[in-house]
C-alpha cells in the first residue's frame, strides 16, 4: 500500500473510532447515582427474625439497590438502646408493646403487625413429653425449665403468660414454674454462644435445661442444628400467640418506610412462611 493510500485509510478510521468511543458511556449499565450514595437503612430486629430477615434484606437489596444494615437482639434491650439515642430507622419487635412504646413516646409511627409466632417446648432426647403431658412434665421437680428473660425479651414474657394459663388449669402451677424457671437467654448479661452457633441449640447442647420454652421457629432451628433434640407443641389451652410488630422513625427516609412495608408483601411473607412464621 502506498503512503498516500495509507493516509486516506487512516483518515476514514479515526472518525469512526471517535464515534465509537463517544457512544460507549451512553450504553454502559450503572446503578443510579442516588442508590450508590444512599446510606444503608438501619433496621433493629428481634433475634428470632435473624435468618428470615437476613434473607428478606438480601432480596430487597437485589431488587431495589438499597442497602440494609441489620442489628439483632432481644426486643426489649433494642428498644432501650433506641431510647438512649441509637440511630435505628426501622424497629421489628417480637411483640407489639415495645414498638408501640416508642410510638407513644413520640418520634415513631404506630406499630403494625407483620408476622406471628407461637411457643413450643424444646426438650432433651431423654425427656418424654407430649402436648397432653407437657404441663405435668414442666411441673416435675427434677425437670429444669429454661426460658428467656422477661421484659428484656418478649419470649420470656410469653413464657410467664403460659405460666399464668397453667395456673388456671392447675392451681399453684404458676408459683412452681415461676420459682423454678431458669432465665438463660435474652438479658444483657446472658452468656452468648460461640460464633456460628444458635443460642437455643447451644444452651440445650450444653445441658443447661431439660425443657426450654421458646418460639416454635427457634425450636425448629435448634433441632435442625442438634438433631437429637425434640420439639413438643404447646397444647391450645396453654398456647400463647406472639404477634410481631414493626414501627418506623417519623424522620426516616422514604426508603426505610418502603423496606418496612415490604415485610408484609408476598415475597417477604413467603420467606417468613419458609422459616415457620404465621401470617399477620
Amino acid at each position: 500500500m502506498s503512503h498516500a493510500a495509507a493516509n486516506r485509510l487512516w483518515a476514514l478510521i479515526v472518525p469512526v473510532a471517535a464515534l465509537v468511543g463517544c457512544s460507549a458511556p451512553t450504553t454502559a449499565v450503572r446503578a443510579p447515582e442516588a442508590k450508590v450514595n444512599m446510606p444503608p437503612i438501619q433496621v433493629y430486629a428481634a433475634g428470632s427474625l435473624r435468618e428470615a430477615l437476613t434473607d428478606i434484606a438480601r432480596d430487597h437489596e437485589t431488587r431495589t439497590g438499597q442497602k440494609v444494615a441489620l442489628t439483632f437482639g432481644a426486643s426489649g434491650l433494642l428498644r432501650e438502646r433506641i431510647e438512649k439515642g441509637e440511630g435505628a430507622q426501622v424497629f421489628a419487635s417480637a411483640d407489639t408493646q415495645h414498638p408501640q412504646r416508642l410510638a407513644t413516646a413520640g418520634g415513631w409511627k404506630p406499630h403494625a403487625v407483620f408476622v406471628r409466632n407461637g411457643l413450643c417446648a424444646l426438650t432433651q432426647a431423654t425427656v418424654e413429653a407430649t402436648p397432653p403431658t407437657l404441663l405435668a412434665t414442666l411441673l416435675q421437680p427434677g425437670i429444669r425449665v429454661g426460658t428467656s428473660t422477661p421484659k428484656a425479651d418478649p419470649s420470656g414474657d410469653y413464657a410467664w403468660e403460659l405460666f399464668r394459663k397453667a395456673d388456671k388449669l392447675k392451681p399453684g402451677a404458676y408459683a412452681t414454674l415461676d420459682a423454678k424457671a431458669l432465665k438463660l437467654t435474652g438479658a444483657a448479661d446472658s452468656p452468648k454462644p460461640p460464633a456460628g452457633r444458635g443460642t437455643y441449640a447451644w444452651v440445650m447442647d450444653n445441658q443447661q435445661a431439660d425443657v426450654f420454652l421458646t418460639y416454635c421457629t427457634n425450636a425448629v432451628a435448634a433441632q435442625k442444628e442438634v438433631p437429637r433434640l425434640k420439639t413438643v407443641d404447646v397444647p391450645p389451652e396453654l398456647q400463647v400467640a406472639a404477634a410481631y410488630g414493626f414501627t418506623v422513625r417519623l424522620d426516616a427516609p422514604p426508603a426505610a418506610a418502603a423496606f418496612a412495608q415490604a415485610l408484609v408483601a408476598p415475597p417477604a411473607q413467603a420467606i417468613f412462611k419458609r422459616y415457620g412464621f404465621g401470617q399477620p
